[in-house]
């Protein structure tokens, strides 16, 4: 799998547990914005909340959020 993404210009890094992930997963589930990471692996290391994320890091979780919105893919309950 491709470990990045091009969305509106800008490449992305898809890493598990990374903003642009964590973005693109509260979209899919239809979960409001909530801006935050994983330091590795999403639920195997520490959460990093929006309080303690640079302004890169929340544009990132954003992007991912977008560009999920943009694909229109949302799990099917």
């Amino acid at each position: 799998m491709d470990t990045t993404v091009t969305y509106k210009g800008k490449e992305y890094n898809r890493r598990h547990g990374g903003p642009f992930d964590r973005g693109a997963a509260d979209s899919w589930y239809r979960r409001g914005m909530t801006p935050h990471y994983y330091v590795e692996g999403t639920g195997t290391s520490p959460r990093v909340a929006e309080n303690d994320m640079s302004a890169e890091e929340i544009a990132e979780y954003v992007a991912g959020y977008l560009f999920n919105e943009s694909c229109g893919g949302h799990k099917e309950w």
